[in-house]
């Protein structure tokens, strides 16, 4: 399988905390790819037309994208459990991969708003706002997380996290979350996250 890959993409990362977890990540071979908003990806755009990374190329053919589907395409390959298949864990591991899924696309769009030559000051202060209540509500959530097995909700909200320690450091949103802080810390320590994390260079 051949993954469109960038190091600095949070839903790569999410897609190849995945892989870690679920012993894949030796079946991908990372294409270095570009996928910059203004600037369409031709030879990327062979594979997925929308131009974005992840995008899984099958041995079959076949094309998958996005973060979501490749993630659970690859948990139902290695019959992995961060897809749980019924019950409340199930509903709780989707609503926190959609809240940090939710996140992540906010913040990215408060980053391509502020590198603008006039950002809208009002549009940031709208991302500021979702992002400040996404963290609270992990916050209040933090000890459901801790007790739950790892799910794809983890995976995404641990990416959230830290892209925004990566892009956004002045937010220093840990003295505004202590227990968050400490999940956060202790998920970090997991190799697949180890492996993934992103470095300057």
């Amino acid at each position: 399988m051949k993954l469109h890959w960038s190091p600095k993409s949070p839903f790569v990362r999410k897609v190849m905390v995945c892989a870690h977890e679920l012993d894949v990540a030796g079946q991908l071979t990372l294409v270095r790819s570009v996928a910059a908003m203004l600037k369409p990806n031709l030879q990327l755009m062979a594979d997925n037309p929308l131009s974005k990374i992840p995008t899984l190329m099958l041995d079959d053919g076949r094309t998958l994208f996005d973060s979501v589907v490749i993630c659970e395409y690859l948990d139902h390959l290695a019959g992995g459990s961060l897809f749980p298949r019924e019950g409340d864990a199930r509903w709780r591991a989707l609503r926190w991969h959609a809240l940090g899924n939710g996140l992540l696309d906010v913040l990215i769009l408060w980053r391509n708003e502020r590198e603008r030559e006039v950002p809208l000051g009002a549009l940031q202060d709208a991302f500021a706002l979702k992002t400040e209540a996404s963290l609270m509500l992990l916050e209040q959530e933090v000890e459901m997380l801790a007790k739950a097995p790892l799910s794809i909700g983890h995976v995404a909200i641990g990416c959230a996290l830290g892209y925004t320690d990566y892009r956004f450091a002045s937010l220093e949103w840990r003295s505004r979350a202590p227990q968050l802080t400490h999940w956060f810390a202790e998920l970090s320590k997991r190799p697949s996250f180890v492996a993934t994390e992103v470095a300057e260079g």
